[in-house]
């Protein structure tokens, strides 16, 4: 490990995933993770985003690993609103900002989890996004379980941490803390909380390829179809089970990941 880094001049840390194996295959070659349904447009706009050339995917990458604001403008833009048979997914207006301030909170109260500076830019010079999910993968696991927090606690340790990120020494965190303060008091963020849920949970299945919310799927036992809303994590591993709204019934019901497999798409607004 210590020789390949000196080789490449990288931190520890990314010759041991790069020697785990854990930098993931070419995106040409990992199945779609995003539901289309029949809309040909979004179809379209996916196929292109899997075919950019390299310096446009190294551009991307590289607004993927700036933290926090980068990050949520990267992931709001590459999981956009989906229109279901079931509603809105992905949807509310603000799903930037509030992942940015999740990422904020983090960054205040688990500095630990936030990947180094130096390990991220030479990441996302890889043109690789799923590179960037795997440095990121902690940061964004811890980002959507404070979504299972208690709301009004949420909101009060957003305006703890961005009081700290306002008076702090660091400019970059200053200037983030700044920006998020003054759309936290201007625009009603409560809105856009399931959508950050369905982004969060989609980044996070895909690297286990699971089932990200808006996919079709059909209930073992029963043969019954519905569609995931959400996904039920750990602290760790792959998802244990998925909220899913069956086409039978309108009540969400959490299911095991055993009991389900992948259906068909139904069809789409």
């Amino acid at each position: 490990m210590r020789a390949l880094a000196a080789r490449l001049g990288v931190p520890y840390l990314v010759a041991a995933r790069l020697i785990a194996g854990q930098i993931p295959r070419p995106a040409a070659d990992r199945r779609p993770s995003f539901p289309t349904g029949r809309d040909e447009h979004r179809a379209s706009m996916f196929a292109l985003r899997e075919h950019r050339p390299f310096h446009a995917r190294v551009r991307d990458c590289r607004l993927a690993a700036d933290l926090p604001l980068g990050r949520a403008a990267h992931l709001t833009e590459r999981f956009p609103p989906l229109r279901s048979a079931i509603g809105a997914l992905y949807d509310g207006d603000g799903r930037e900002t509030t992942l940015a301030m999740l990422y904020a909170v983090l960054a205040h109260e688990s500095p630990a989890l936030v990947p180094a500076t130096d390990e991220l830019a030479w990441v996302a010079d890889l043109g690789e996004p799923a590179a960037v999910d795997i440095t990121c993968a902690a940061l964004d696991r811890a980002a959507r379980m404070l979504l299972d927090d208690d709301r009004w606690r949420l909101w009060t340790r957003v305006e703890a941490a961005l009081a700290a990120g306002e008076s702090g020494s660091d400019r970059r965190v200053r200037d983030a803390a700044v920006t998020l303060d003054r759309e936290l008091r201007s625009v009603s963020l409560r809105g856009s909380l399931a959508g950050v849920r369905h982004i969060l949970d989609a980044v996070l299945v895909e690297a286990h390829e699971g089932h990200p919310p808006g996919a079709r799927v059909v209930l073992t036992a029963s043969a019954v179809a519905g569609t995931v809303v959400g996904a039920c994590w750990r602290q760790s591993g792959p998802p244990i089970g998925y909220a899913v709204r069956l086409d039978t019934d309108p009540v969400v019901r959490n299911v095991p990941v055993d009991a389900l497999t992948a259906g068909s798409e139904a069809e789409f607004d």
